[in-house]
């Protein structure tokens, strides 16, 4: 595992700062620190425009081949850019589920002419993406899925019908990917496909979800006789849960790296605060922001061994990355609580008008899903026990 950069590496960081430097101003300055957990709801319009400013410097994707738009980065380069942009302050992604997840997807397991017409709107930062896997009965047990999809021979396209739950930003996308069942009498895993949907169409209805934190990030989708063309399914009918693994690995991949920035800043601004009113001084808060510290960098260097290990473009990692998922979520929920004990009394007070809550109070909410959503904790130490360590199924009754 390479923990050290090059000489080209660093003139590379230079050259990602001066960027950010030079463009995260003016119209952008108010967005700077803004669209993480809890806060993803502010400033959509103005983090859209960021999105395509990048794109116009050649910033997305930075990680994508260059055939396909993207600069071909190195690990290390795509760390250093991650590192820099989160100490510029870059506001929280809005096409992040496209670039690191519908895109690498495309690119691994799909046909020319879905990368020809999909990438090239990931790329320039105008088209967002969104994710149709969870269901009311199909959460952390994916390969329960009851949406369906059959395919009408007389139009050439295939008709889905079902409904999806906690899809992040579904308001705001243009296309959601959705696993659904191309074969009625399938059970579990197989008879399922990986469909890239068009979200606006009259078979699609967007209902939102109100949260703790009164925003309403997450969404149910309903599909009725939703279509997509016959050449929008990637794969083969009943290839579903190959793909669908596939993202999942890339979702664990190198854009963990982005995430563990955003992390970074939240840190930044907790220990910002310790250091301001005094909590600092309490030998117990002192450490807790250590042991969150430690466990930041633990979580960093564990990235770096797993993608390091990565064998191909195929979104397959190491069994290292399976404690990944557990790892980040506890931490980051433990970090939420750590925010309001030290901000104290102060973390039960709103702001002055309109009394919204603010970044630190709205993370606290949010990362109580953290656990659950992705795969709970208990999935995650079963899929650890029996993948990882290779011990016995759970009994199913």
């Amino acid at each position: 595992m390479k923990l050290s950069f090059s000489a080209a590496d660093e003139q590379f960081r230079e050259e990602v700062a001066h960027w950010l430097q030079q463009n995260l101003q003016g119209e952008f300055e108010p967005i700077r620190y803004r669209g993480g957990p809890g806060d993803e709801h502010m400033f959509h319009h103005e983090r859209h425009a960021w999105e395509q400013r990048m794109a116009q410097g050649g910033w997305t994707c930075v990680g994508w081949p260059q055939q396909y738009g993207g600069r071909g980065c190195s690990i290390e380069q795509q760390v250093i850019f991650f590192e820099e942009y989160a100490r510029a302050g870059g506001p929280g992604r809005v096409g992040h589920i496209g670039e690191g997840l519908a895109g690498p997807t495309i690119i691994a397991f799909g046909s020319e002419a879905q990368k020809q017409k999909y990438l090239p709107g990931i790329v320039s930062g105008k088209e967002l993406w969104c994710q149709g896997y969870s269901e009311p009965g199909a959460g952390s047990d994916l390969a329960n899925v009851k949406t369906k999809a059959r395919f009408d021979e007389a139009k050439q396209q295939w008709v889905i019908n079902g409904q999806k739950v906690w899809t992040s930003l579904a308001q705001e996308a243009d296309y959601c990917f959705v696993l659904a069942r191309t074969d009625p009498d399938s059970r579990a895993h197989k008879g399922l496909g990986f469909f890239l949907v068009k979200m606006d169409q009259p078979g699609i209805e967007v209902r939102p979800i109100q949260q703790m934190t009164g925003t309403s990030e997450f969404n149910e989708v309903f599909f009725d006789d939703a279509v997509c063309a016959a050449d929008d399914i990637v794969g083969a009918p009943g290839e579903g849960w190959k793909v669908a693994m596939g993202l999942l690995g890339f979702e664990r991949g190198v854009s963990t790296l982005g995430q563990q920035m955003q992390f970074q800043n939240e840190f930044n601004e907790i220990v910002k605060i310790a250091k301001s009113n005094g909590a600092a001084q309490d030998p117990a808060l002192r450490q807790r922001i250590a042991k969150a510290h430690t466990e930041l960098k633990i979580m960093r260097y564990n990235a770096m061994r797993m993608l390091s290990g990565q064998s191909g473009g195929d979104g397959a990692l190491q069994r290292e990355a399976l404690i990944y998922k557990l790892f980040w979520a506890s931490w980051h929920r433990e970090l939420g609580e750590l925010a309001m004990d030290v901000l104290g009394p102060q973390s039960q007070i709103l702001e002055a008008a309109p009394y919204q809550l603010s970044r630190l109070q709205a993370m606290y909410l949010f990362v109580r899903s953290d656990t659950i959503y992705g795969g709970t904790n208990q999935i995650q130490r079963n899929i650890i026990a029996e993948r990882g360590l290779g011990m016995p199924k759970e009994p199913r009754l």
